[in-house]
């Protein structure tokens, strides 16, 4: 069944160091990172910096699964896999999601970290990692409002749930849909697009 709420706004008590370094040298920081080993992916938010779990197997064939669907729905959208992008308050956070949608040309001529301009839909799938709860629940989501993306698209291996948020104000989305792995949801505008989440039953370890 699915259940549609009000997002939940971010906790704050976790008690975190958060980091001193500026935007501009975490992103020297990440260049450097993946010059040491091309596998070390890093993000920078709400101060915290975080190694992005490598993707597995059935993390791919999701990402393959819903390029698509998008590219189905429009041939001019394309899945953008783990773009770097400036988001939250005053675009001072890095993130790498796992797929954000967008035009296909929209990066186009862009360096490793870009503005979100362009981007319809930020997607990420939980991992298998202690810092996957607050990453992927808590900050994310409020990164990702915070820059105005339409909507964010958590598909949550650990709940096998699909959880749909909509609506940005200002540092939270207003809309919340979870619907279970099995279940079709229609991701909202701009995207538009009806989900059948039954194959992600298959996709879960």
């Amino acid at each position: 069944m699915a259940t549609h709420e009000a997002a939940p706004a971010a906790a704050d008590s976790e008690d975190v160091h958060a980091s001193v370094l500026s935007q501009e040298q975490f992103e020297e920081l990440a260049r450097f990172g993946e010059r040491v080993d091309e596998a070390l992916r890093l993000e920078f938010v709400n101060g915290r910096i975080r190694e992005k779990p490598m993707p597995d197997g059935d993390h791919a064939e999701i990402i393959a699964w819903l390029t698509r669907l998008c590219m189905k729905a429009d041939e001019g959208w394309w899945l953008h896999a783990g773009r770097g992008l400036r988001v939250g308050t005053y675009r001072k956070s890095n993130a790498r999601p796992a797929g954000c949608l967008a035009p296909s040309e929209n990066f186009v001529g862009q360096g490793e970290w870009t503005d979100a301009e362009g981007v319809l839909m930020a997607v990420e799938i939980t991992s298998r990692d202690h810092a996957a709860d607050r990453r992927d629940r808590v900050e994310k989501p409020k990164a990702y409002a915070e820059t105005g993306i339409p909507v964010y698209l958590l598909i949550d291996r650990d709940t096998c749930e699909v959880k749909v948020h909509s609506q940005p104000d200002g540092g939270r989305y207003e809309m919340l849909l979870t619907v279970p792995f099995g279940k079709t949801v229609a991701l909202p505008d701009p995207v538009g697009i009806e989900l059948d989440t039954e194959p992600l039953k298959g996709w879960v370890r």
